[in-house]
């Protein structure tokens, strides 16, 4: 049996230096192009969700509106 219990070594944190790899850059820019511009089955879904008067529910609206009165106000540090 393994118990996670016993004494526990923090690591020393390092900071890194920022680096980007661009390796996968152009697989991930052919695949973009595979894919075609519209979708049909997301655009259905779309259709199906607007058509639906119950669609966002209360408790999401009421969640999304809680969200967004809760974020800061970023033009106020724009000075």
């Amino acid at each position: 049996m393994v118990s996670n219990a016993g004494s526990h070594t923090a690591r020393p944190f390092a900071p890194r230096a920022d680096k980007i790899s661009t390796a996968n850059a152009a697989f991930l820019r052919a695949e973009l192009q595979r894919q075609p511009e519209i979708r049909p089955e997301v655009l259905a879904r779309a259709q199906r969700l607007a058509a639906d008067p119950s669609y966002p529910s209360p408790e999401i609206l009421k969640k999304v509106a809680g969200q967004i009165l809760a974020a800061p106000d970023l033009s106020e540090d724009q000075s």
